[in-house]
């Protein structure tokens, strides 16, 4: 199980998840450690998209602790019927959501966190979005591997490895 952030304008009015930029950067990701998309269950953690206007453009705003506790019990429920073995959370609004307020992603970023009550194991990442706010091909293609490189984490994690 994959939880993002939080829908992004594309994902908003495509009504899915990682459908935009991000997704296309996860879906790179996800194939170069060889997990199929279609066997992995997507979501957010904040289920509505938050915006905030430039221009003519809707552009993302980040969720607040309110946003992301309001929408816990639904990210809870899909955690119960996934039952998923490992979950991985991308960027740190959604690991805050599922491991609290004083996580800090950086320090704890693609190791194994026993998240205690969700029934996963949690494997904390950045989110898509932000290789694609890098500022050079070489930043990308580092933070590219890295994301590749706890995904792997994550995919033994699945597999009991």
């Amino acid at each position: 199980m994959l939880v993002g952030e939080q829908p992004g304008d594309k994902e908003d009015l495509a009504g899915r998840p990682f459908v935009g930029p991000a997704g296309h950067v996860l879906d790179q990701a996800l194939a170069a450690v060889g997990i199929v998309r279609d066997e992995v269950y997507l979501t957010n953690a904040v289920k509505h998209f938050k915006w905030k206007a430039v221009g003519k453009r809707r552009i993302h705003d980040t969720p607040s602790r309110t946003e992301r506790v309001a929408c816990r019990s639904w990210l809870d429920l899909e955690l119960v019927f996934v039952d998923p073995k490992v979950v991985v959370t991308l960027g740190a609004t959604a690991a805050q959501a599922l491991l609290g307020s004083d996580f800090r992603l950086m320090e704890k970023r693609g190791t194994l966190i026993d998240a205690g009550g969700i029934g996963s194991v949690v494997v904390a990442t950045i989110h898509p979005s932000f290789i694609l706010r890098l500022p050079d091909k070489a930043s990308r293609q580092r933070e590219l591997q890295h994301l590749e490189n706890d995904l792997q984490v994550a995919l033994l994690a699945s597999s009991g490895s």
